[in-house]
């Protein structure tokens, strides 16, 4: 039986960008896009895949690159 799943956050999402980047958490904007802070599509592939495992979201790339943002990937994710 595998374990259940992680609840996926607001936090968690913006903890796990800033450790993509090298970046503390508290220097990653919510509401801005994320393009601009260094994040290329590689990384948004690798946080996706980190997400499905960790989280089992279900959202794809083409979601998350069409709204690069903390808060807007929050929402398409089913972050709490």
């Amino acid at each position: 039986m595998s374990p259940t799943p992680l609840p996926l956050t607001l936090e968690k999402i913006r903890e796990d960008v800033a450790d993509c980047l090298g970046e503390d958490p508290a220097d990653i904007p919510v509401d801005e896009n994320l393009l601009d802070h260094g994040l290329d599509s590689i990384r948004v592939m690798t946080l996706l895949e980190r997400w499905r495992r960790e989280h089992a979201v279900t959202a794809d790339f083409a979601d998350l690159a069409e709204r690069p943002a903390v808060e807007a990937w929050a929402s398409l994710l089913g972050a709490s």
